[in-house]
């Protein structure tokens, strides 16, 4: 009997309907036929968060040219999502999941410590996403550097543009 929750290559991804900066929404059943890349991330303005979502937006016309959209989600509110794209630049939309149902659907939201001290955030993952709503990929774990790059060339090899 399986006691994680946890999301596999080839399951189907979970729905959401989620606001996101700029005014934007993202929904999932508007994305049906289409690839996306889905990306979770545990703060906006932080290090690392920063240089993910920088690098995201720098190969965005990439992921577009491969006919994939790419979607950030953290749990901050939408405003600090505003600021943190304004600040940097950032187009493609940033997804505010504040009461927590998509990562939690996701299994992304996790037990963590650091010095000692246990609390829940999220783990830096990224799903891949195919036309007909499963799951192509998944990068648990997500180390920042080179990971966009990996993210693509799996995205380009998924939409045959490689």
């Amino acid at each position: 009997m399986e006691t994680t929750h946890a999301l596999q290559v080839g399951d189907k991804a979970p729905a959401f309907t989620m606001p996101a900066s700029g005014g934007r929404t993202v929904d999932s059943a508007a994305l049906k036929g289409k690839p996306f890349v889905l990306y979770f991330y545990p703060k906006a303005d932080t290090p690392g968060c920063t240089k993910e979502a920088c690098g995201f937006n720098e190969a965005l016309q990439a992921f577009d040219h491969a006919g994939l959209t790419v979607i950030g989600v953290s749990r901050d509110p939408v405003k600090k999502l505003d600021a943190f794209a304004t600040k940097y630049g950032l187009t493609f939309p940033l997804a505010s999941d504040e009461a927590g149902h998509v990562t939690e659907a996701y299994g992304v939201w996790v037990e963590k410590s650091m010095y000692g001290r246990t609390y829940m955030g999220i783990e830096r993952t990224t799903f891949l996403v195919d036309a007909k709503g499963h799951i192509a990929h998944i990068w648990p774990k997500v180390k920042v550097t080179g990971h966009v790059e990996d993210v693509l060339a799996q995205a380009r090899t998924l939409c045959g543009a490689g």
